[in-house]
């Protein structure tokens, strides 16, 4: 609703500093029709529904053999196709694979880090990937040299994290604190250099998330729920932030378990969530910004809306950055496409924006 100093401004409801007397709208010629203006079009932006999540877009040597190795680790998945591209399909969500013919790169760090389902039963997963010879990554301690493979052999998180700092193992040493065990998370390595996280125990296998990093969490996920329209996970990692002091500098002390043997900084997060998939983040790790997602193993991730042209309109309207689309013609030619036009996407049309910290993020038009 539009605020009354917002009308005041527009002449209509201002007082008239008659004391004792109901104050009466003053109308103007253009007021009415200004205002029906704007509260059309902050209407609009704010009815438009959360996108859902459609899928998440690799690049790979071998695309076949990667959606075999997809199926086998976690049997929920199956081999798929969508818009004439090879696919996993994963409940309602689609791992897409573009053939490269090189690998293709992991570094310098962009905003998506890894990506990852909830198992059943981590124990048991951990044990047949074991048996099967599948590669798995060691969650250093932070203790030495000492790793374990599922986060809940070491000690538990502290402070609201999943991590503990030099000081707090410290304290967790001299005070027995030991490993919970049961659930947790762990990792292994999946074809293209993909670090993919399992974690148990859930109730069903399903794919439940994108980890990221971000220049700025706090002002990224204003950036989301402003023009995604984004929902933000029940379990908050602290207060909410606004446009003001959205930028906090990230803690000094390094945590563990971590797949890096230095640890990795976990404050400040935060994240939002895309139907039942989570984009969780930590500000990034290196004093570098980020780098633009597109051309990396993990090239973009995409959300389903069922009106595109009003997703444009109101993105534009917003200022964010379209990103162009390359299209290879039947003679050969590559057309560019995409800057503020829905382009053609398998049946459909989707458009790609960027987001705070250089990730490409596709809208898929869904009906």
């Amino acid at each position: 609703m539009a605020r009354q100093e917002d009308l005041v401004r527009l002449g209509v409801g201002r007082t008239l500093g008659h004391v004792g007397r109901t104050p009466r709208p003053r109308r103007t010629p253009w007021s009415g029709f200004i205002l029906g203006i704007i509260l059309a079009s902050w209407g609009n932006a704010q009815t438009l529904p959360p996108p859902g999540f459609h899928h998440l877009h690799l690049n790979s040597t071998d695309p076949a053999a990667a959606i075999d190795f997809y199926t086998k680790q976690f049997p929920s998945t199956s081999k798929s196709t969508w818009g004439g591209m090879s696919a996993l399909k994963t409940g309602k969500v689609y791992v897409l694979f573009n053939k490269v013919s090189t690998p293709a790169p992991n570094e310098p760090q962009t905003a998506i880090w890894h990506f990852g389902w909830y198992v059943v039963d981590v124990r048991e997963t951990n044990a047949r990937y074991n048996r099967d010879h599948v590669p798995l990554l060691p969650l250093y301690t932070g203790d030495g040299d000492n790793a374990v493979y599922i986060s809940s052999d070491t000690w538990p998180g502290a402070g609201g994290t999943l991590g503990r700092t030099k000081p707090q193992i410290a304290e967790a040493k001299a005070t027995g604190v030991k490993p919970a065990g049961g659930a947790g998370f762990a990792y292994l390595l999946a074809p293209d250099g993909a670090a993919v996280e399992y974690q148990g125990n859930m109730p069903a296998e399903r794919f439940n998330h994108v980890h990221m990093y971000q220049d700025d969490p706090f002002c990224a996920q204003l950036w989301y729920q402003k023009h995604l329209n984004a929902a933000v996970p029940g379990r908050g990692r602290g207060p909410q932030h606004t446009e003001a002091d959205c930028k906090v500098e990230r803690t000094p002390d390094k945590s563990w378990p971590a797949l890096d043997k230095d640890g990795m900084y976990r404050i400040p997060g935060a994240g939002v969530l895309f139907d039942d998939v989570s984009l969780n983040w930590y500000i990034r790790q290196g004093d570098s910004p980020l780098v633009s997602t597109r051309g990396h193993m993990a090239d973009h991730f995409a959300l389903s809306v069922s009106n595109l042209d009003a997703w444009v309109d109101k993105l534009g309207k917003e200022g964010v950055r379209f990103l162009p689309q390359q299209q290879q013609m039947s003679d050969g030619r590559i057309r560019v496409e995409g800057l503020g036009r829905p382009y053609k996407l398998g049946d459909t049309r989707a458009i790609m924006i960027e987001g705070p910290s250089k990730e490409a993020i596709e809208l898929v038009e869904v009906k």
